[in-house]
């Protein structure tokens, strides 16, 4: 059978002279002659998958990597590590007088030098519990519906996640996971940097990710979730050697990926990021990076990838990494406990290419497992797994839904739209919305349009919007009387005639009536929220 991918991207480098060892992704032309039997390739759930959403079973990029291309490449090189039947490739170390002799094999397509930076975890560290710690427990995952969920019996159930992470050490004792052993709820573990089973080792990272997919804790006569997903199944892959990898990450986790395909995984979720260590701005357009280009390929084939943000809000590179500068990758923002609204470490959007970015967001700050006990962390590594946990139950509710529809109804289920800005996405999903299957009907407008000023009006609660020269005036009605999880904090951006956003900001009213602001001349939108409801004007 004939095959030839058609997401390749081809680096060619000369010859500088150099001798040392460097590391190459090697692509091949085609899969020529290459057999394939997804019956004996991927596990049941895979193939249930596919036939869900009328996908082939026989897709070119499932086919094997040819085996005589990949030894004639090995005659060439020092060494080769790694190979992707998604992106038939394989990474190898050669020199650069090597690589030139590789080029020149006949069903070589290109090459691509790895960059020398590293890929990070996106956590901050672990903190001793504090006297908030209990509420933070319930609250991490309320603030998402976790009631509501318990009381319609949703926890995930048929629902299979794969974590890719840096070692998930004494989850095989943390009590927080007994439920999953007993219920035999780990499917299929790898160790992608030791090449073997065991996953218990390495980095506490990924214990603390799980536990807020699914954990629970248990103490003093009662039972909190960490997670919303207690009843999902799980796929363990650890990718990273620890919070700092050099080469093999890349690599770790593209295979990753088509191991949790391979294994039936409906979700996955990735704490990771490329930034500004590996990559410029300019290449977060989510087509640049093998990894956000598998991440992708993996919606292509009926899998919601989520991944965190990343941590770089306040530091020299803010915006998203890959692969969460995907399209089809849902990338999760951190928000503050204390206040509700972003949190300032999360990185922000939009992607180079202007789409929005975070998707959505959770809490930054949770209570997560580690060693044999739980423990107050941050970091977007864990606004991750809440998301993820959330869409299982969100999945598990409306099961008929495929990834995609999905992935945009976590959107349109988040508290804040149809409102959306580059911090905070479009807010958290909220269980009612995936239970209720109702939307919120907008609240009644009238605009009244002068020489000097436009007047918008929003009946109950009322909320007035005037222009006039370089000023917009918000009067809020004081009576106004409506649940939000943002009482009392408006949210404005301006756009341009393209709807890009120019600028935005979350303001504190603190009981105030009106607030007044200045806008940027070359503004021609102005959109706000509040209390529930979004409303926007022209500016021009």
């Amino acid at each position: 059978m004939k095959g030839v991918l058609t997401i390749l991207f081809c680096l060619f480098v000369s010859s500088s002279g150099l001798t040392q060892d460097e590391k190459f992704w090697v692509f091949f032309t085609d899969k020529e002659g290459m057999e394939f039997n997804p019956y004996d390739y991927f596990d049941n759930k895979a193939i249930e998958r596919r036939e869900s959403l009328g996908l082939s079973l026989y897709d070119i990029t499932d086919y094997p990597v040819n085996p005589n291309y990949i030894t004639g490449v090995e005659n060439c090189v020092s060494s080769v590590s790694h190979h992707t039947r998604w992106f038939n490739a394989v990474s190898v170390k050669a020199s650069f007088a090597e690589i030139e002799k590789v080029k020149a094999l006949s069903y070589v397509k290109g090459v691509m030098l790895f960059s020398k930076s590293s890929m990070r975890i996106t956590d901050d560290y672990f903190e001793e519990q504090s006297d908030k710690s209990d509420s933070l427990i319930k609250y991490q995952t309320e603030r998402m519906g976790r009631s509501e969920f318990q009381k319609a019996n949703i926890d995930g159930r048929g629902i299979r996640i794969a974590v890719l992470d840096a070692g998930f050490t004494d989850s095989d004792i943390n009590p927080c996971f007994n439920h999953l052993r007993e219920g035999n709820k780990i499917i299929a573990t790898y160790d992608f940097v030791k090449n073997n089973l065991d996953v218990c080792t390495g980095h506490y990272h990924g214990t603390a990710v799980l536990s807020c997919i699914a954990g629970i804790y248990e103490a003093e006569g009662r039972s909190d979730t960490l997670g919303l997903a207690t009843g999902a199944e799980f796929l363990l892959a650890r990718t990273e050697k620890a919070q700092i990898e050099v080469f093999s990450e890349e690599e770790n986790w593209l295979a990753a990926v088509e191991w949790s395909d391979r294994n039936g995984a409906d979700i996955i979720n990735s704490s990771l990021g490329y930034t500004g260590n590996r990559y410029f701005y300019r290449d977060m357009n989510g087509l640049n990076t093998l990894v956000s280009r598998a991440g992708n390929l993996a919606a292509k084939k009926g899998i919601l990838v989520v991944n965190s943000a990343g941590n770089d809000g306040s530091g020299d590179w803010n915006f998203v990494g890959a692969p969460a500068d995907a399209d089809s990758v849902l990338a999760v923002g951190g928000l503050l406990p204390s206040s509700g609204i972003h949190t300032a470490f999360s990185s922000v959007g939009p992607t180079y290419d202007f789409r929005q970015k975070p998707n959505v967001t959770a809490y930054g700050h949770v209570i997560a497992a580690k060693k044999n006990n739980v423990s107050e962390t941050q970091g977007t590594s864990f606004s991750s797994p809440l998301t993820a946990g959330f869409a299982a139950c969100a999945w598990q509710a409306n099961r008929s839904w495929t990834n995609m529809e999905l992935f945009h109804e976590l959107e349109k289920g988040s508290d804040l739209y149809p409102y959306c800005d580059y911090a905070h996405g479009y807010g958290v999903p909220q269980a009612s919305y995936f239970l209720d299957k109702t939307e919120a009907v907008p609240p009644s407008i009238t605009l009244e349009k002068s020489k000097s000023e436009i007047k918008v009006t929003i009946m109950s609660p009322s909320l007035t919007i005037r222009e006039d020269q370089t000023e917009v005036e918000m009067l809020l009605n004081s009576s106004v009387n409506c649940v939000s999880d943002y009482e009392d904090y408006l949210f404005y951006q301006f756009q341009t005639a393209d709807g890009i956003i120019m600028s935005y900001n979350v303001i504190d009213l603190q009981g105030a009536e009106s607030y007044s602001f200045n806008y940027p001349s070359k503004a021609e939108k102005v959109v706000v929220y509040y209390e529930g409801y979004t409303i926007e004007m022209r500016l021009k």
